[in-house]
């Protein structure tokens, strides 16, 4: 599944989304005097300039934006800066990423990703294909003001028609409409804690402890009121349900 992850990201993020020709090679190799010489045609450059970003693009195409935003979130509500690791985190991100994509990605491959492998389609077409379910996804988790923002000024777009929809003006709707959820999100997630530290600090102000750090006692009630509802459970599934 990651392996074919990586590979349908390569097609999504491509020709169509830059009009590149996929006839043109990344690598041009000629002879020279002290050998061979291995240069870069001036076609392909924006491709090889837009692979370190792959990775991004990838992510901002999918649910990882809100998943990463609401964990984090999460972590920081509890106090704890360092626990659970940034590495864990992601991680579990990406996992619940794949599980909430998995029906469009079961797609991709299908209709897109298999037949380039067979020779059923050129690569520009196997490209097309790929992006219509993702953009089925990212049009259904869209906000219409969201997509009104980048829409505005072409008429000829129907933002209920997936395929009249460029995936320039989608991108960007798409990944505000993520954050926007996120952040609202992490407001019922957070809110819980901060009655927490507001009670423990001002219990601890009326007793006169103004040296001792609040975070030291709200910390143990936080993660006691976490453990205590399986907020794991719950956090994980409301993340799944969102979508």
């Amino acid at each position: 599944m990651t392996r074919q992850l990586f590979a349908l990201a390569a097609l999504v993020a491509s020709a169509p989304a830059l009009g590149a020709d996929s006839s043109v090679p990344l690598l041009s190799v000629t002879p020279g005097a002290g050998g061979q010489v291995i240069g870069v045609p001036g076609a392909s450059l924006p491709w090889l300039l837009l692979f370190p970003f792959l990775p991004a693009l990838l992510l901002a195409f999918t649910a990882f934006t809100r998943i990463a935003v609401v964990l984090f979130l999460l972590r920081q509500g509890l106090g704890s800066h360092t626990t659970p690791p940034n590495l864990v985190l992601t991680g579990l991100a990406v996992l619940l990423t794949i599980f909430v994509m998995s029906p469009a990605l079961k797609t991709i491959d299908r209709e897109a990703y298999q037949p380039y492998l067979a020779g059923a389609l050129e690569f520009n077409a196997a490209a097309e294909a790929a992006a219509q379910p993702l953009k089925a996804f990212m049009l259904r988790q869209t906000r219409a003001e969201d997509l009104d923002l980048f829409t505005a000024d072409d008429k000829t777009i129907d933002p209920g028609d997936v395929e009249s929809v460029p995936l320039a003006a989608l991108a960007p709707a798409f990944l505000t409409s993520e954050l926007k959820t996120a952040f609202q999100i992490g407001f019922m997630v957070v809110l819980p804690f901060l009655v927490i530290d507001l009670v423990v600090a001002a219990v601890l102000t009326a007793l006169g402890m103004i040296m001792l750090p609040p975070q030291l006692v709200s910390l143990p009630l936080k993660l006691l009121l976490f453990v205590s509802v399986d907020g794991w459970h719950l956090l994980v599934g409301s993340l799944i349900g969102s979508f």
